[in-house]
């Protein structure tokens, strides 16, 4: 799987999933300051790259994403 297509697989979950507006996906937004996650969302964005990329995310993991291109990173970094 491209990268591209990581990124747009995310996008459409985020938005569809969370009511993320689209304009604000770009790679430098903060998931908690600018898209307004929660820990509860996180719970349920995990339970979501499981379903559409078949991979668990820990804990750990997920500590080291700040940014929405850390997220990227990471679940392309599991798919590559």
């Amino acid at each position: 799987m491209r990268k591209e297509e990581v990124i747009i697989a995310i996008n459409q979950f985020l938005v569809e999933d969370f009511e993320i507006e689209e304009k604000l996906l770009v790679p430098e937004s903060y998931i908690t300051k600018d898209l307004n996650i929660d820990s509860l969302d996180i719970v349920d964005i995990t339970v979501r790259v499981n379903e559409v990329f078949g991979i668990k995310l820990t804990k750990e993991e997920l500590a080291t994403v700040k940014t929405l291109g850390d997220f990227y990173e990471l679940i392309y970094s599991h798919v590559k």
